[in-house]
């Protein structure tokens, strides 16, 4: 088997894409307190983490589609919560947790593809792993287990969207258009 370890320039990437996605990942929290506020006399206000997970889940694909080895993924974004950390957002150290988790949730779903695959079944694949994983983790942290159970679709089903649409297509789009611009080789 080959050996796959990273160089310098991987940890490069890392860095760079954890430190653009922590910025991401903080502003992200204006739009996450902002939707919170308005879905909440509505009875919907846990469902704005829903709408906003899939932003907070960008780093870890993207790194995973750009460097193509295992951990990747987990380490994008687990570094990007971190850098969001640093930056002082509402969470805190917290943040350590819930990008570790994340960061799992998507590596499984390029794990399941043995690391071969970079194609659009991966971008479904690692939607619904870090969907599933990350619901999972909320289920305990949130208390989601006091919603009804219509409530708890709504907002799997918000997640499923959120994570398919930012951390899955808009990847993807990113990664072709840095091949397409010869930046990365492909």
């Amino acid at each position: 088997m080959q050996k796959r370890s990273f160089h310098l320039r991987d940890i490069i990437l890392l860095a760079l894409i954890a430190i653009i996605f922590g910025v991401i990942y903080y502003a992200a929290a204006f739009i996450y307190n902002g939707l919170t506020i308005l879905l909440t006399p509505t009875g919907y206000g846990p469902v704005a983490n829903d709408i906003t997970m899939g932003i907070w889940c960008m780093a870890g694909p993207l790194a995973g589609f750009l460097l193509r080895r295992p951990g990747a993924a987990f380490l994008g974004e687990f570094l990007g919560a971190a850098v969001e950390m640093f930056l002082g957002d509402q969470w805190g150290a917290a943040n350590l947790i819930s990008g570790a988790i994340q960061g799992v949730g998507t590596e499984l779903g390029f794990t399941l593809t043995a690391y071969k695959l970079y194609n659009w079944i991966t971008v479904i694949l690692t939607s619904l792993t870090a969907t599933v994983v990350s619901f999972g983790w909320d289920w305990f942290r949130n208390g989601y287990s006091h919603f009804a159970p219509q409530m708890l679709v709504v907002m799997l089903v918000v997640r499923f969207i959120s994570m398919l649409v930012f951390s899955g297509v808009l990847v993807k789009l990113i990664v072709n258009l840095l091949g397409r611009a010869h930046v990365i080789k492909e």
